[in-house]
């Protein structure tokens, strides 16, 4: 079995052809039946199918005959393409021998093509370049040709140039696989070792685990356990993953499939994880794992405080499909009862909003996304807070530290003064340049992460016309100038617009934000005052105008002192209400800060 199977993945940016191209292999192989063909037939869900991008990676086997008779099987890796991501890319190339790294010929190399590049190299493993959508008539496959070939190192031969919309010479993909990608190793008699590369829930089954067999032989009914818990389960089932699952007797070193334990939570069984037999297995688990760490936190609230259980409900049946979301209660005086959710990232963060809003119909009201900070409060330990509502007076914090990444820029040549501009005014660090060719170039930064998840992105794609794109990871924490800015109405702080900014950047800040609350709020029937606040000290200001009665209206006439001691009487009126008066602050308002310019 294993000399005739190849296990493979599809890496490539985002929107640059992979699952068109899985699609048009699970036709070449007749997997699909025609009748049953589909656009991204591998991107289940309604979310992936009209953005266009695969969130979670897909497995399934063809069987492929090749020109000369013979017989083989192919297993394919789907892969998600966006950073947020890139964990769960790395455990579906641990699972393969070989990759298709995937180009547009209208784009070119872009930040997660090396990124996802370097991935496959650091596994070791075959790479085929295909360079995709030839037949758009922005196409330069030869000017891409060129990239691929300086940045491997390869023959010009070597680089496949396929249509996937059209099919174009992708029969060359499959032939081309069978005869580099090496066959997974022999290892059915060693200790089992199986590698999970993702989960996913069942409501009937429970968690269903998708495995690629490092070594060894797993039946069903045998007792196994994960080295991340310890914890023990009973095969109940055990196939192969062709458009529906397949029961199998068994599967072997070099197979890739699924594994039904019976565990109810999906946290039990972890991506990047090691399976093995509970007796006589391996001593070490498979390299590369870690458990999925948030990089982003929001709070999110439902806009009916009568909805909180509904929302809570709707997270934990999130959870159950997605480990990697976080979330726990909190109370805010401005927004009352909701959840601090932790995300991979700024997308994982707006599709978990999307289902909430699509799947349970759950109308909420997101805060301003934060990142954690370590900071050490006098004479005592350091802590880490992800909310800066949790964030202490400046007065007793000692040092604040916040996380750093390393940043791939990959941009047009007449972008980079642009680039360097708005990575200046993020606080970034320039590294290096790098000169991919002639129009293109790589440029590397280092930025606080904070800089980066709040609109980084579409600024980015807004000074550049769309031509860069962005890759990063994180590095470390770092020492940095960091206050907590308050938002005050009336005196009384809200804590759910506040916020941890960069001390330089405060003033302006504070600025910006009292302007944009002042057109937001609406007006009250007494003055209110917008102020932004480090600790005690009020830094910006500004008044939002009463509404005025005209209580003088029905004084057709008689002397001023009729009109005076109405006027006197409504000013007594706002001073009472000034102090007892709430003042209502739509939903637009804590919206305000993802729409102010930085």
């Amino acid at each position: 079995m294993a000399l005739n199977s190849r296990n493979f993945s599809i890496i490539a940016h985002i929107d640059h052809g992979k699952s068109t191209i899985a699609d048009r292999l699970l036709e070449l192989t007749g997997t699909i039946p025609p009748s049953q063909m589909r656009k991204q037939v591998l991107d289940d869900m309604e979310l992936e199918q009209e953005r266009g991008i695969t969130i979670k990676s897909h497995a399934i086997t063809m069987k492929y005959t090749t020109d000369d008779g013979r017989h083989y099987i192919l297993n394919l890796i789907d892969t998600p393409g966006h950073v947020d991501f890139a964990y769960e890319v790395s455990r579906s190339l641990a699972a393969c021998e070989g990759v298709l790294l995937v180009v547009d010929a209208t784009q070119g190399i872009e930040a997660q093509t090396l990124s996802n590049l370097y991935l496959a190299l650091e596994h070791d493993l075959t790479i085929i370049p295909i360079i995709n959508k030839i037949d758009l008539p922005s196409a330069q496959p030869e000017v891409v040709r060129n990239q691929i070939v300086e940045l491997l190192g390869c023959e010009p031969e070597e680089v496949i140039a396929v249509s996937a919309k059209t099919g174009e010479n992708c029969h060359a993909i499959l032939e081309t696989v069978v005869e580099m990608v090496p066959p997974p190793p022999l290892r059915a008699e060693d200790p089992l070792q199986i590698l999970i590369f993702d989960s996913v829930f069942d409501s009937y089954r429970g968690v269903i685990a998708y495995v690629r067999v490092m070594a060894g032989t797993l039946r069903k009914g045998e007792i196994v356990r994960l080295f991340s818990n310890n914890r023990k389960f009973t095969i109940d089932e055990v196939g192969i993953l062709l458009m529906v699952r397949k029961p199998c007797s068994e599967l072997v070193a070099g197979d890739v499939g699924y594994v039904i334990t019976g565990a109810k939570d999906v946290k039990d069984i972890k991506v990047g994880d090691t399976i093995t037999h509970l007796h006589d297995g391996a001593m070490e688990s498979l390299p590369g794992y870690r458990e999925p760490k948030p990089m982003v936190f929001a709070g999110l609230y439902p806009v009916n405080t009568d909805d909180y259980e509904l929302l809570r409900d709707s997270l934990a049946k999130l959870v159950l499909n997605d480990a990697s979301l976080t979330y726990q209660p909190e109370s805010s005086t401005a927004l009352g009862f909701g959840f601090r959710c932790g995300f991979l990232g700024l997308l994982h963060m707006e599709i978990i909003q999307e289902r909430l809003d699509r799947e349970y119909r759950m109308d909420i009201i997101t805060t301003v996304p934060n990142v954690e900070y370590r900071l050490k409060v006098a004479q005592k330990e350091w802590q880490i807070i992800d909310n800066p509502a949790d964030f202490p007076r400046q007065a007793k914090v000692e040092e604040v530290e916040e996380p750093y990444i390393k940043a791939s820029i990959i941009t047009h040549t007449d972008y980079i003064g642009n680039l360097m501009k708005l990575s200046m005014e993020r606080r970034g660090v320039y590294i290096s340049t790098e000169y991919i060719d002639q129009q293109r170039v790589n440029l590397k930064y280092e930025f606080p992460l904070s800089e980066v998840v709040f609109d980084f992105y579409d600024r980015l794609k807004t000074v550049s016309r769309g031509y860069a794109s962005l890759d990063y990871e994180l590095t470390d924490y770092r020492r940095g100038k960091l206050v907590r800015l308050d938002i005050l109405l009336n005196g009384d702080p809200i804590d759910a617009l506040s916020m941890i900014v960069h001390q330089d950047r405060a003033f302006e800040w504070g600025n910006k934000l009292t302007i944009k609350l002042k057109e937001l709020i609406p007006r009250q029937q007494f003055d209110v005052a917008v102020q932004a606040a480090i600790g005690s000290k009020v830094i910006a200001r500004t008044n939002i105008k009463a509404l005025r009665k005209n209580v003088t209206a029905k004084c057709y006439g008689g002397d001023i002192t009729r009109k005076r001691k109405l006027l006197e009487k409504q000013k007594a009126g706002k001073k009472r209400m000034k102090q007892v008066g709430n003042v209502e602050v739509p939903q637009e308002a804590f919206l305000a800060m993802l729409r102010v310019e930085r």
